[in-house]
């Protein structure tokens, strides 16, 4: 069994050195060995194995200035450090280096040979062969280029811990332990870049793009943590396409026809040169231009791509490179690069070919590298002749006369990793070398030796490596091999020098920094499509406008949207807003609906021509009211003031001042302190309003219906009990207010409900089963008020106001039942305008009713504000009464007898029950006034002399034969007349009158009264003076006298 598994490796061996002659590697003795991979070409010529014979190693075709410059790179640090007094001393380091010509079948070729010959080392096979020519393990490899090629190579490296260090294999799952044990790069994997390359298009707002990947290990894996980035950020795929070198021209026309037909403008690729270079051909061959490029750092400087004929369709490309270090000496020493100074470096005569277009000579040249075919030339974009032969070369060639990728470079990135991968490579031989026993990172402390050191044992330093580069900065890699690093951001620009692709430097992306503060893009540096400095529009819909925002349409992704108008009271300031902001309760959208405004805020001002208005009207009611009140104090002892209680009537006057005054607590920006006094003082100043009506009114209906007072009556009702009748109704009212107050205040309220770009400032009543309350208790004694005032409608002009005060009550009903459905349906300012106005209106109609007909009579008719008039007034009424008394008698006297016919007062064929009135002006000599009564079948005529140089004559005295007139002077005011009409028993043609003071029954029966009040004791004695009353009926006359 062992000897098998020694076959094998035999086998192994001999295909690999069988593979690649002296012109096919680069190989240099040394103590310690490090491989290396590099693609020195791009790619394999396509060659059917029919396996009739045996089959041969595939053709490496179109050489890779870059790659050689790289393994230049790799030679320039190993000789770097052999040189080196400080770094592995005594210890030469030697090299193996391969061309995996971009492929992984080229790529596991070499690879079995490295693990071929460690696998010799570990047999010991001394004792089967003589090894003369021995080449020591290799304890390291550095490479390979791509993913997918690092990822073949590390699975068979991992199996015998044989550490990989890459220096541009940036895919995410390399980054996988527990799959690739040894695998280790100087490169950082592709979880940051795809990170950076969606922040570049957030950046720039583009939201619709279209992404194309390789298919490998490098593409797939990039692009869909790409995908993760973009959702994160609103960004949509509008096509996703996977391409690769060896893609059928099939496949490659149906990604271009995605492209042509997409309307994204921007597109990510994450792929490589190589992989892209068909794509970009057949693009340019459909000549489809503006479209932006976002390239991975595997392309984005690209030899293959970044060409003057490419220019046009992949100019402005914005690329994300890696970071660019210093390699002092380097350049000095690709320039010394010659094939007869290189033996050690197979790979020099066919750079040199290639670069001057010749053939070298000598036993080394075989016909093959000197004849190329005409397809293959055309696949070489960089043979500078199409011819099919070459000539020869001289040796004499001057290496900086030809512009390659080889010398022209600007940066070394991919160039710098791979100086970087040697290095660590190197300090961790070192941390070998200068190990203590007992500190060492093996068992015990132990320490590795370094002349029989194993890949493994470097791995493991490897794995605690840490040092600092050339650069400065320090180096060590994480749990899972990686290196962090940055990247720099490269626009593509056209050198107008010599029309070369230029990488111009305009941004870096720091992993380091916060999130959000990682990019950074100088867009002055940046030409887009290689001229223009307008930044494209790559969106699946337009900019939506600040005041608007994104609507979803059903159906299409969530970047392909309406612009919705931002709904009333939000906003949006930003142009593409995906939601609109809500405005702060105290402001409201713009019509525009870009920014918020304060709302506006309402009440009844002052200022506003309706305040004003209301403002105008209450002080007009209060000048009014204040002018009544001082015509009644100037005349406070003429009859007209008081036979209205002139008291009653002071009170009634200053509780409508206050009424007035009240309505402008409402006007104004409410405050807790007005809300809580306006309505208690609106409520207690009608109350006592009210109160004043209701007492007088019901005073002199009952003075004038009641019986004969006694002296204990008229006591109690005097001014006393009228004001503490005031009182009691008033305290109802002011205990409702303080209870109110007291269980819930009214307050201040900014109302914003009600309309959306105005606050209402408004009175929160607190409770409206209070103000319920308080109105109603008010209507209930405007109706109480109402009730006496139409029951003493029939009294003496002089004291009855009852037609005033009831049409007062009415407009009072009419405005307070109008106001409770005003009053419900109105809202804002509006509500404290509608009970104003009923406030004003109520105080008008009361203050005019009651106060201007006396105003007028007093200041316009003072004839007939005097004591006669007032007392022929009172006489008028009181013979009214006792004609109806008498006449309804009469007419049962008359039915009784029927011998009664001849009646001295005549009748009339009239059925009215009218009262007809009619007076004679008086002069200064005599006081007169005539009535006629009408009563039902009867008319009298009435004639009542004032004159008071009649009343001592004899004439009076003999007129008093038919009329007995008894009076008691020594009794009140209060007077108490009622006449009897006695017939005739002699002539019937007169009637006499008998006053009967003291008959109980007889006062009973008729009921009615004369009241003077407020009479001073002089208008006293002339009451009581002389009166002479003439009555006229039918054909008879009767004179009635007053003492």
């Amino acid at each position: 069994m062992k000897f098998s598994e020694y076959q094998i490796v035999f086998f192994g061996l001999t295909y690999a050195v069988a593979a690649y002659g002296p012109n096919q590697r680069a190989q240099k003795k040394g103590d310690i060995i490090l491989g290396g991979l590099f693609p020195i070409h791009f790619g394999v010529a396509a060659k059917d194995q029919d396996l009739k014979s045996r089959p041969e190693s595939t053709e490496c075709i179109r050489y890779n200035y870059r790659g050689f410059r790289w393994l230049q790179a790799m030679i320039f640090a190993i000789e770097e450090i052999n040189n080196s007094a400080t770094l592995l001393p005594n210890v030469t380091l030697g090299y193996r280096i391969f061309d995996t010509c971009n492929t992984v079948s080229k790529a596991l070729e070499a690879t079995l040979s490295f693990v071929a010959q460690n696998k010799i080392d570990s047999l010991n096979l001394d004792e089967f062969c003589n090894c003369s020519e021995h080449i020591p393990s290799t304890i390291a490899v550095v490479g390979a280029t791509g993913s997918g090629i690092s990822s073949a190579v590390a699975n068979l490296l991992g199996l015998f811990y044989i550490p990989q260090v890459s220096y541009a294999s940036s895919s995410r799952l390399l980054s996988n332990k527990n799959q690739f044990k040894s695998f280790l790069r100087t490169i950082p994997n592709d979880e940051h870049q795809a990170t950076a390359m969606a922040d570049i298009i957030d950046y720039f707002q583009w939201n619709w793009v279209g992404t194309i990947a390789a298919d490998d290990d490098y593409g797939r894996p990039g692009i869909e943590k790409f995908r993760e980035e973009a959702e994160e950020r609103d960004i949509c795929i509008d096509f996703s396409e996977l391409i690769s070198q060896y893609s059928y021209k099939e496949e490659i026309q149906h990604v271009v026809e995605v492209i042509q037909n997409s309307t994204a403008r921007v597109i990510v690729a994450f792929s490589s040169g190589p992989d892209l270079e068909p794509l970009i051909k057949e693009i340019i061959r459909h000549n489809i231009t503006g479209r932006i490029w976002l390239a991975s750092e595997a392309w984005a400087t690209s030899s293959l791509i970044a060409i003057p004929e490419f220019f046009h369709v992949v100019g402005g490309i914005i690329g994300v490179a890696l970071w660019s270090g210093n390699i002092p000496g380097l350049h000095d020493f690709l320039q010394t690069v010659h094939p007869k100074q290189s033996s050690s470096n197979g790979f020099v005569k066919e750079f040199w070919e290639e670069t001057f277009n010749c053939y070298l000579t000598g036993e080394q040249v075989t016909s093959k590298a000197s004849v190329v075919s005409n397809k293959n030339e055309e696949q070489n974009s960089q043979t500078p002749s199409n011819r099919t032969f070459r000539p020869p070369c001289t040796g004499e060639e001057n290496i900086t006369s030809v512009d390659t990728p080889y010398l022209s470079y600007t940066h070394l990135r991919i160039t710098y990793n791979v100086y970087l991968a040697v290095y660590c490579i190197a300090y961790a031989l070192q941390d070998i070398y200068t190990c203590t026993t007992g500190k060492g990172l093996f068992t015990n402390g132990s320490c590795a030796d370094i002349k029989k050191v194993e890949a493994w044992q470097v791995l493991k330093h490897l794995r605690h490596l840490n040092f600092t580069n050339s650069i400065g900065k320090e180096v060590d890699f994480d749990e899972f091999g990686d290196i962090i690093g940055n990247y720099t951001i490269i626009n593509w620009h056209h050198s107008l020098e010599d029309g070369s692709v230029l990488f111009e430097e305009v941004g870096h992306y720091n992993v380091y920094a916060k999130k959000g503060e990682r990019l950074f893009i100088n867009e002055k540096k940046i030409l887009w499509n290689g001229f223009s400095t307008e930044v494209p529009f790559s969106n699946c819909s337009m900019d939506c406008q600040p005041g608007t925002r994104k609507g979803i349409i059903e159906g299409e992704p969530t970047c392909c949207f309406e612009c919705v108008a931002c709904p009333d009271g939000e906003f949006s300031k930003e142009s593409d807003a995906s939601a609109c902001e809500k405005c702060p309760e105290d402001s409201w959208s713009s019509e525009n609906h870009t920014s918020c405004i304060a709302k506006e805020i309402d009440f009844l001002s002052w200022t506003e021509p309706f305040g004003i208005a209301l403002t105008l009207f209450s002080i007009l009611g209060i000048f009014l009211t204040s002018f009544v009140l001082s015509v009644f104090i100037k005349f406070r002892n003429t009859p007209i003031v008081k036979a209205t209680n002139r008291e009653l009537s002071y009170l009634l006057l200053f509780s409508l001042i206050c009424c007035f005054s009240s309505s402008l607590l409402f006007i104004g920006e409410p405050k807790d302190w007005s809300c809580r006094l306006r309505q208690p003082a609106f409520g207690i100043s009608f109350v006592i309003c009210i109160s004043c009506i209701l007492v007088k009114t019901n005073r002199v209906l009952l003075v004038f219906e009641a019986k004969i007072p006694t002296g204990l009556q008229q006591k109690w009702w005097g001014l006393n009990l009228q004001f503490l009748l005031v009182f009691l109704c008033t305290f109802v009212q002011v205990m409702t207010c303080v209870i109110w107050l007291y269980t819930a205040p009214p307050s201040s309220y900014r109302n914003q409900e009600l309309e959306d770009e105005i606050i209402f400032i408004t009175c929160h009543e607190g409770s409206l089963m209070a103000l319920g309350f308080l109105i109603g208790y008010i209507c209930l004694l405007a109706a109480i008020c109402f009730f006496f005032a139409f029951k003493s409608r029939k009294l003496p002009e002089n004291f009855n106001e009852a037609k005033f005060i009831t049409f007062s009550m009415l407009i009072f009903f009419i405005v307070w039942i109008s106001f409770i459905p005003a009053y419900a349906s109105t809202y804002g300012k509006f509500v404290s305008a509608v009970e104003v106005i009923a406030i004003l209106a109520s105080s008008f109609g009361l203050l005019g009713c009651i106060f201007f007909n006396k105003i007028y009579i007093i200041v316009f008719k003072p004839s007939r504000n005097t004591i006669e008039e007032v007392r022929c007034n009172t006489a008028a009424h009181s013979f009214k009464v006792a004609a109806r008394v008498t006449l309804r008698q009469s007419n049962v006297s008359r039915r009784q007898s029927n011998s009664f016919c001849g009646s001295t007062l005549s009748t009339s064929s009239s059925d009215s029950k009218a009262i007809e009135q009619e007076n004679s002006p008086s002069d200064k000599a005599q006081c007169g006034c005539k009535h006629k009564v009408s009563y039902g079948m009867t008319d009298m005529a009435l004639s009542i002399h004032c004159d008071e140089s009649l009343s001592n004559t004899m004439t009076k005295k003999t007129m008093i034969r038919n009329i007995s007139l008894e009076a008691n002077s020594e009794q009140s005011p209060v007077s108490h007349i009622t006449f009897l009409l006695m017939p005739n028993s002699d002539a019937g043609s007169e009637a006499s009158f008998r006053t009967a003071l003291n008959n109980e029954s007889e006062y009973q029966d008729l009921g009615k009264e004369m009241h003077y009040e407020d009479q001073t004791p002089e208008e006293m004695s002339s009451t009581h003076s002389m009166n002479s009353i003439n009555i006229t009926g039918g054909g008879g006359q009767v004179i009635a006298e007053k003492l």
